[in-house]
């Protein structure tokens, strides 16, 4: 009989599938490695089970008594669920906000205590989830972290597995590789296998716009589970012969693609490495086959990427026929930038006399002032009525931090939005923060909004 003891056994030996629609236009082969058939639903399964098997060789954990805490987008704690559910272990995972909620339930549906941390703070901030995660480990009995952005075993478990399977795979032929890098475990194990065979295998890195690894500094991106804001030592950067920076709206939009054209049902990150892959494609001859790794299902995505309201609400798609938010930006006759924001450490006289210069009434206020900004950056709203009548009684306020006077942020709408979401927004605002592609774009007020229907009107 074909029968496995455990779900461990089902861990590698994914497929490869062409993908004949999405590829249609490129001179070289493009295959998929679809790794989210694991029994976890994703890439991340390989190097947790290595991890636990290296530690229980250590003697650093025990079955029935020791807990297994780990940051995690989510894919990595449900690889190390899957083990702790059969050999006895608790769990406590960390996460960022930025998650989806299918995540954070699949995670607790294992029996795992989740804790969910803000996405907008550096990694040294106590709430970080790299400290929270820190902060647990030495607060609870018995606690193990096997940290996959240092673990040796998480590279290992892909040179030992994935790479091997590629190879034999292809009969060899690979000639490019494209993978995501989040940890860089699974880029490095396998490219550096596939160097191994092949020292003219090209490995390419598909990043995030804002993460390190593409030249950002780690500014939050709206894709899970890849690029960082550090440099983890389970990544080799020479072995990355090349990096191709993808957009949120890039990677969204490569996903949706791939499982509309070709049936294959992808994450977000999945996205950004094919995205990356027919950039590189398009480069490439009849000769080369591409491999690009899609790490996980789009099934953790449903309520965001394969929604078309929260695509729309954050500007990547448009609602449909008849005006809206763009067409109303586009009637603006402001010469005022495209958005301005003030830094909350800033006085909060720069802010008013920002506003007198200007000519507006409210500046929203973000953390940073690099561009393009990004939707959690912006933490407050500084209004030109409420901060004069705060200064009537109470002129030293103008002198304190902007932090300290601002109210909340603007309601916020995708730039595709119909007019109608912007009427029901501004009957209770006096402003709307319009995203596009998930970035902050500009803002419409009551004004702008009067001045489009008029126009309308008159027309």
């Amino acid at each position: 009989m074909d029968i496995v003891d455990s779900p461990l056994d089902l861990i590698g030996n994914t497929p490869l599938v062409r993908l004949s629609h999405v590829g249609a236009d490129l001179a070289c082969d493009l295959v998929a490695k679809v790794e989210y058939v694991n029994p976890g639903g994703s890439v991340k399964d390989r190097a947790a089970v290595a991890m636990l098997d290296a530690a229980e060789a250590d003697g650093l954990i025990t079955p029935g008594q020791s807990t297994i805490v780990e940051p995690t987008s989510g894919n990595t704690g449900v690889g190390l669920a899957i083990v702790a559910a059969q050999r006895g272990y608790r769990c406590i995972f960390v996460m960022s906000d930025k998650m989806s909620a299918e995540k954070v339930r699949l995670l607790e549906a294992y029996g795992a205590q989740v804790v969910v941390c803000p996405t907008a703070v550096p990694p040294e901030h106590p709430d970080s989830y790299y400290s929270t995660a820190e902060r647990l480990v030495r607060e609870t009995p018995g606690a193990f972290r096997p940290d996959q952005y240092s673990n040796p075993a998480n590279p290992e478990a892909h040179y030992r597995s994935t790479g091997p399977e590629i190879w034999r795979q292809t009969d060899g032929r690979v000639t490019h590789f494209v993978a995501g890098v989040g940890t860089g475990g699974t880029i490095t194990g396998v490219g550096r296998y596939l160097k191994e065979q092949d020292p003219t295998v090209q490995v390419v890195a598909a990043d995030p716009e804002g993460s390190v690894y593409s030249g950002g500094d780690g500014r939050p991106y709206m894709v899970e589970g890849v690029g960082e804001d550090f440099w983890p030592s389970t990544f080799d950067p020479s072995v990355v012969d090349r990096t191709i920076m993808v957009t949120d709206a890039e990677s969204f939009a490569a996903a949706r693609m791939v499982t509309r054209q070709e049936g294959l049902l992808i994450g977000g990150s999945c996205g950004t490495a094919v995205h990356g892959a027919l950039v590189l494609g398009r480069e490439l001859g009849p000769d080369a086959l591409v491999v690009v790794l899609l790490p996980d299902s789009g099934r953790n995505y449903l309520s965001k990427i394969y929604d078309d309201r929260w695509m729309t609400d954050y500007g990547f798609l448009v609602a449909g026929p008849g005006p809206c938010a763009g067409d109303v930006i586009g009637a603006k006759t402001t010469d005022v930038p495209e958005l301005v924001v003030v830094e909350p450490t800033r006085p909060a006289r720069q802010a008013v006399e920002l506003m007198r210069e200007l000519g507006i009434s409210q500046v929203p206020v973000s953390v940073s002032t690099q561009r393009p900004l990004a939707e959690k950056e912006i933490v407050g709203t500084v209004r030109e009525l409420e901060l004069m009548e705060r200064a009537f009684a109470d002129p030293g306020v103008l002198d304190r931090p902007v932090a300290d006077v601002m109210g909340h942020r603007l309601p916020v709408v995708g730039i595709g939005e119909p007019v109608g979401r912007l009427v029901a927004e501004l009957e209770s605002a006096n402003a709307v923060l319009v995203l596009d592609g998930g970035h902050p774009f500009t803002v419409i007020s009551r004004a702008d909004l009067l001045n489009f229907l008029g126009g309308v009107a008159r027309d």
